[in-house]
Parts: structure tokens; sequence; C-alpha cells
């Protein structure tokens, strides 16, 4: 008949290439944005400025959360389909919610943030010192432009000794054990507890995405801001930050560990854990 369709599409690579892109244009923020900071922020300020850009990065999660839970309230086919036409509530597991709204939204919020990237200085005045931005530009062009010359051969050759270095830096590999921590832990309850929400406290998508983002992110926010402002006061030297990290971290680790004698009632299902009967 005419309504049957071969099963199968090819949107889905508009979606991993629009990833790809988008994967492209934030990736430079974080090594670019830090090394902006430490080249030109004072030593003491360093830490707090870093708080302020790692505090922004769990807001910026926080709102996509809230949109997320927004989008999946409205149906997928939102704008074709009439609400009187859906039989289906956002419970139903059959549900599907409007995935693509958020992508939407978030590129255009992409663009926009992106304009005045454009206009910033391509050198700022230390805070210690008070050169003007020209001054210290002009200054600085003859030696970048005698080390662009020889820049890439060198860092060929320079590649693997700095590799090993850096794997023989004790406060190095300390920070990518505690980032290795960090992340398995948050990816896991960013992939996982939704759905073990939706399961086991029968709630829809919409509210297992609104409860994450608004339980957990926030106190990421303070946390960050409070570690910036903690070493900014004590002056904390990296050696001590890397092991007040560790311990912080592992302290989070175990607390983890202790939701696994949180174990809730299973819910009773007729056929798998109460007969029919």
């Amino acid at each position: 008949t005419e309504c049957e369709k071969e099963p199968g599409s090819l949107l889905w690579i508009f979606v991993m290439v629009g990833n790809i892109v988008r994967g492209m244009g934030e990736t430079p923020i974080m090594p670019l944005g830090i090394s902006y900071l430490e080249d030109f922020a004072k030593a003491e300020n360093s830490p707090f400025y870093l708080a302020c850009l790692h505090t922004a990065t769990v807001v910026g999660p926080f709102l996509g959360l809230l949109l997320a839970s927004f989008c999946a309230e409205l149906f997928v086919d939102i704008g074709s389909v009439g609400a009187d036409e859906i039989t289906i509530t956002a419970t139903d597991a059959r549900w599907v919610g409007a995935w693509w709204l958020g992508i939407l939204i978030c590129a255009l919020l992409n663009l926009l943030v992106g304009i005045p990237f454009w206009f910033l200085p391509k050198s700022l005045v230390k805070e210690s010192e008070t050169n003007e931005p020209e001054e210290a530009s002009e200054k600085s062009v003859a030696p970048l432009q005698e080390n662009d010359k020889n820049g890439t051969k060198q860092t060929m050759y320079d590649f693997i000794p700095f590799l090993k270095a850096l794997f023989h830096n004790p406060v190095y590999m300390l920070f990518i054990c505690i980032t290795v921590l960090q992340f398995s832990a948050f990816d896991g309850m960013i992939s996982f507890m939704p759905k073990y929400l939706e399961q086991q406290f029968a709630k829809s998508a919409s509210d297992a995405i609104f409860l994450i983002g608004v339980y957990n992110l926030p106190v990421l926010c303070v946390g960050y801001f409070s570690g910036g402002l903690f070493m900014k006061k004590f002056k904390i030297n990296i050696y001590q930050a890397a092991n007040i990290a560790f311990w912080v971290s592992l302290l989070e680790y175990l607390l983890y560990f202790a939701a696994y004698w949180t174990v809730c009632d299973t819910s009773p299902v007729a056929g798998l854990t109460v007969s029919y009967q």
C-alpha cells in the first residue's frame, strides 16, 4: 500500500555530523580559555577565575536539562499533530518527546554566544602590569612570527619526550586519576539515573530529567565556586590543591559506593515478581 515504507532512515547522519561540528567548536574553549585566563591573571586570582569558568560549564548543563525537561513534555511531532489526536501521555512507554526542538534552540544560542568571541583582543593587559594591549601586542609580534616558522617541526620532535615527561609528573597523573573518578560517577548518573527514576518511581522522562538537574548540578556550582574562593583566600599551591582534590574525590566515591546499600522495595509486576492470581 501507499502507507508502507521501507524501514530505516539516513537522517541520523545529519545529527551525527551536527554533533561532530559542535564538538569541534566547543573543544577549544576549555584549553584555550584556561590558557587565556592563566596568561592575563594574577597567580592569586587565577583559581577564582577558573572556578567561575567551571561554574559556568555546570550552569549550562543545568539549563539544558531544564530545557530537555520542557521538550520531553511535548510530543515529537509537535506542529504537525494536534493535541487532541494524541491518545497517550508522557508516562507511557511509547511516548517520544520533542528531542529535536532542544537541538534547534541550543544551536541558535551557540551561534549568538559565539559572536562576541570575534571581538576579543589578541592581547590583554596582565593584572600586574600597566602596558596598553597595543604596546604588548607589538612587542610580542616579532617573537611569535619567528617561533611560528620552526614551531611545527619542533613540536613533532618534542611531542614524545613531552608526553613521557607528563606521564612522570605526579601532579598531572594525580589530576588524571581525579578526573577519571569524577566523570565515571557523573556520566553513570546522567546515563542511568533518569531511567531508574522512571522505572522505580513511575516518573515521566520530563520529571526525571528535571529532578536530575535540580538536585545535582546546583550543588556542583556551589562546590566549584567555593573551591575557587578557598584557594584564593588561603593561597593554596598546586601540590596542596592536588592532595585536597584527591581526598575529596575519594570521599565522593565512597559516598557513591554507599548507594549500593540503599535498596528500594521492588515494585510488584504481574508475571515477574507476583503471580497472576
